[in-house]
């Protein structure tokens, strides 16, 4: 999981979902999240290689609440001290600040903004969570890679990973099963020429 090799920086989404494609149940549930040892030792190779983590606002407000706290230390402080020290870019037109450490807020043009970040030499640049963020980079052609880790359970509601309707012609990269039963899937989408 190397950063990007190309001219540009990625954009890569990270999530983690269920069997019928929910990346988190009602009322933002993510109490289902099937985590152990071995997926959080692929949680902190991961953030080894991210140049900096976007969020939308609602993401943003939940991470924010947690990470820099001494519950989050506690429970486990490298992947706390991690989400503390890479650099975060939240994008909303609504919120007046952004305090957590090492935070950017940008309101500009997404796709401009975007455009922008992956032109900046570093490490990729990852989405987690955000489900109108992801919908938006989804919809603009703007996201590079999907890396789901497809957890073996069934919510039958929720927030949908994709927005019905949509389609999206993928390209599999790469498919590696956790002894947890999650499998990690990371895709590229087909540009059409």
């Amino acid at each position: 999981m190397a950063a990007s090799q190309t001219n540009h920086r990625k954009l890569v989404v990270f999530n983690m979902i269920t069997l019928d494609g929910f990346f988190e149940g009602p009322n933002q549930d993510i109490s289902w999240h099937n985590v152990d040892e071995e997926f959080n030792e692929f949680a902190i190779q991961q953030l080894q290689t991210i140049g900096a983590i976007l969020f939308g606002r609602v993401t943003y407000e939940g991470m924010a609440s947690y990470w820099p706290t001494d519950a989050a230390l506690a429970d486990d402080a490298e992947v706390a001290g991690k989400m503390n020290s890479i650099p975060k870019i939240v994008f909303s037109k609504t919120l007046a600040k952004a305090s957590w450490n090492n935070t950017t807020l940008l309101k500009g043009d997404l796709a401009q903004e975007i455009g922008r970040l992956k032109q900046q030499p570093g490490k990729d640049l990852f989405i987690f969570g955000s489900g109108n963020l992801t919908a938006n980079m989804t919809r603009l052609g703007l996201v590079d890679e999907y890396r789901l880790i497809v957890n073996p359970v069934v919510l039958g509601n929720g927030t949908p990973m994709f927005q019905p309707g949509e389609l999206l012609k993928l390209k599999l990269l790469q498919a590696k099963p956790f002894k947890s039963g999650n499998v990690l899937l990371i895709y590229e989408p087909v540009r059409e020429a």
